[in-house]
């Protein structure tokens, strides 16, 4: 990940580093609470609700190369079960663990002689800039990670019932008869031919007075 614009030391994300300056081994344990920023989660699906707190616990550890960063986030994730659409809520404890390098070290902790301009090599890198370093990305991917891609209210929750909605779970017995196709078929046609035989029925009756009549005459 290349340098980004100067960081905002207001932001409840972004750290300081200066009280570990650049000592190998020296170590600095933050707890820290602070509102969950938007779209922190899996999105349509769980998350923490924007603005929820999220309680922090950092241990930073000065190294050669940066400072390494290793965490946990708990909070409270809500989200809809997938099967019944019912809400859910679950705790949840994100762990992570990130090194965040100094701009002016190498990948083994050396000193660049000259800065150097290599955007493959610092695609996949995180960088502490004029002492500060922005845990957001860490902490989305830590969440994300630890949330459930198909959150469900219980693990033997029965989901809908497909032809009425109704929530299985409420009503185990819950069923509708089923009708053979083949059948419904077969029950219509019979259904034609009966009323067929009544119209064959109703028309005798006039054609039987007419024979009379002719007979009469």
């Amino acid at each position: 990940m290349a340098l980004n614009a100067r960081l905002d030391h207001r932001n409840p994300l972004v750290f300081d580093t200066h009280e570990l300056g650049r000592r190998p081994g020296a170590l600095q344990r933050l707890n820290r609470s602070i509102d969950a920023p938007k779209d922190l989660g899996i999105q349509g699906v769980i998350g923490v609700p924007e603005g929820a707190p999220v309680e922090l616990d950092l241990r930073l550890e000065s190294v050669m190369e940066g400072v390494l960063v290793t965490g946990t986030a708990r909070a409270l994730a809500k989200g809809e079960c997938v099967r019944c659409l019912e809400p859910v809520e679950l705790s949840l404890e994100a762990d992570f663990q990130e090194m965040f390098s100094y701009p002016d070290a190498d990948d083994r902790g050396h000193v660049k002689a000259e800065p150097v301009d290599d955007a493959e090599e610092d695609e996949d890198r995180l960088f502490i800039e004029d002492g500060l370093f922005d845990l957001e990305p860490v902490l989305r991917d830590a969440v994300v990670l630890a949330l459930p891609m198909q959150p469900v209210c219980q693990d033997d929750c029965l989901g809908l019932c497909s032809e009425c909605g109704v929530r299985l779970t409420d009503d185990p017995d819950h069923h509708h008869d089923a009708v053979d196709i083949r059948w419904a078929a077969l029950q219509g046609l019979a259904g034609s031919l009966e009323d067929g035989e009544k119209d064959e029925i109703s028309g005798e009756a006039p054609r039987a007075a007419r024979a009379n009549e002719k007979q009469e005459k």
